[in-house]
């Protein structure tokens, strides 16, 4: 079935094509155009960098609206532009709450189209020197705030060239940057399109329903604005087929004998963490990330069972629809089961997006497991460990010294360089990457959203500072893109951590001011 936003682009997509290709003389001059009314802000404020921003992303976007990746049913990419044109301020946590957000809808993706036309438009900007970049980023990473220990480096996204490093080659814990990594395996192990499904299967040897769970860490029971909700729809479809006598024989009292499957993944569900508000079981099912409140994004209250927790709404959903079902319990679903009906995740693009905005960390670990049925290995935190390393080596990244024990970055044992960190954004700039584009559109937005909606506070990297953070006790992490003054789009990465663990607000005010001074720089 092909959904109507879809067919919309297939309609459109030669007409825009046809507009990238006449209009792409008069980018780079765009480009120059808005570049004086930055320069002009001495002292900017975030509304006014989001209308710079806009401006420049709505003059840009028709050019490279073609390079933004797939396009989905869910409207991630409206829902990006109108936010980059708002300015609103929404997003999740990333170990921590974010003060005046509700977090109860998860907040959209960045707006590509900066990110895009950086990614061309750059390449004719003067490089920054490393001379020029040390003298500005020495001092700043000199600050005791940062702790016992720090590294850092700078890469010209355009070539992909090392411009600064400071112990760029050093492990450190990488606290949530890991999710960098975690994204760029998954999206080069199954592909941007990629989407998990979930089963309702009827067994002919025993009679039962089952419930199949597929991994899916976005299955939900709630209704979107437009009444939509993955696992009500997966309950309308499975009522539908055993009242048209598609399977499902009743037992006792007329019930139909239900199961669920979780056999998909292996090894224990739960991380190293123990149990955590930041993280639920690691299950091949589960409902609104086993949610006990109605967030969706950020530490929260989680069921001990998601499967069967999710099983059980499922049941509650068949008997709203006439259905009555026996108390679900746990089962493995035989070869020959017949699919009754089943739903899809939105495609792996999304889930990147949404993973890395708000830094949450059940997609990650999914997708982790994710990542490892597609490269051969058990679906298990050791496995999706193995896999995220088997999939980086494909892309010839510098893997020296780093370590992965999970998918989110919550595991202390996880070690990360800054010279991989950058590589990672580098490559998924490349020209010849355009799969791993979400890499860059998902990360947050300094000031604006997700775990970056509440920090900079008018500072120059204000809208501009793209950026994956990563906070633990005593480990603060940044990694991400920013377009310096003289056009340039560069890639960094920060990580620092202190022992005894020091003040975070200090830290991450340090993170931010060096990034700010990439946006700030003029180097070359």
């Amino acid at each position: 079935m092909v959904v109507p936003e879809l067919r919309a682009w297939q309609a459109a997509k030669p007409h825009v094509e046809r507009f990238a290709r006449a209009a792409r003389p008069r980018l780079a001059r765009t480009v120059e155009l808005v570049k004086p009314q930055v320069a002009r802000v001495t002292k900017p404020t975030a509304w006014q960098y989001a209308t710079v921003a806009a401006t420049a992303g709505l003059a840009l976007a028709a050019g490279v609206v073609t390079a933004a990746g797939p396009w989905d049913s869910s409207g991630q990419r409206t829902a990006e532009r109108e936010r980059a044109a708002s300015g609103e301020l929404a997003g999740g946590a990333d170990h921590g709450s974010v003060p005046g957000v509700s977090g109860k809808q998860p907040a959209p993706a960045p707006s590509a189209g900066p990110v895009l036309a950086g990614l061309g438009a750059a390449r004719s900007a003067p490089t920054p020197t490393g001379d020029g970049l040390a003298d500005v980023l020495d001092p700043l990473l000199d600050d005791s705030a940062l702790g016992t220990s720090r590294t850092g480096a700078v890469v010209d996204v355009a070539t992909g060239r090392r411009l600064y490093g400071r112990d760029a080659g050093k492990a450190l814990t990488p606290a949530s940057t890991t999710k960098i990594a975690t994204a760029a395996a998954a999206l080069t192990a199954m592909g941007a399109d990629h989407r998990i499904r979930t089963r309702a299967v009827y067994e002919p040897g025993t009679g039962e329903l089952v419930l199949v769970g597929g991994g899916d860490p976005t299955l939900t029971a709630r209704e979107d604005a437009d009444g939509n909700a993955s696992l009500r729809k997966l309950a309308d479809r499975t009522a539908r087929a055993l009242k048209d006598g598609r399977g499902g024989k009743k037992g006792k009292g007329g019930k139909v004998r239900l199961a669920y499957d979780v056999s998909l993944y292996k090894g224990s569900d739960r991380h190293p963490i123990g149990p955590n508000e930041n993280l639920a079981p690691v299950t091949a099912l589960m409902a609104d990330e086993a949610r006990t409140d109605d967030s969706s994004s950020g530490p929260a209250p989680r069921g001990t069972d998601p499967a069967a927790d999710a099983a059980r709404t499922f049941a509650d959903l068949l008997r709203d629809r006439g259905v009555e079902t026996t108390e679900p319990k746990a089962a493995e679903a035989d070869d020959d089961a017949k699919t009754l009906a089943s739903v899809q995740s939105p495609p792996l693009s999304a889930l990147v997006e949404r993973m890395l905005t708000n830094s949450d960390n059940d997609i990650a670990e999914a997708l982790a497991r994710q990542t490892a049925l597609a490269s051969g290995e058990p679906a298990s935190f050791k496995g999706g460990a193995a896999a995220i390393r088997k999939q980086l080596k494909k892309l010839d990244l510098p893997l020296k010294g780093v370590k992965f024990a999970d998918g989110s970055g919550l595991d202390r044992a996880d070690r990360m360089t800054a010279d991989l960190l950058t590589a990672l954004l580098a490559e998924a700039g490349a020209a010849g990457r355009p799969e791993l584009r979400p890499v860059l559109t998902g990360l947050p937005v300094a000031g604006f959203t997700g775990t970056l909606s509440s920090r900079y506070d008018g500072q120059p990297g204000t809208g501009v500072v793209r950026a994956k953070t990563g906070t633990l006790t005593g480990v603060h992490t940044l990694a991400g893109t920013v377009v310096d003054r003289d056009g340039r789009l560069l890639a960094f990465a920060f990580l620092t951590s202190s022992n005894p663990p020091g003040d975070p607000a200090a830290a991450q005010r340090g993170l931010d001011h060096a990034a700010s001074s990439l946006a700030d720089c003029g180097c070359a």
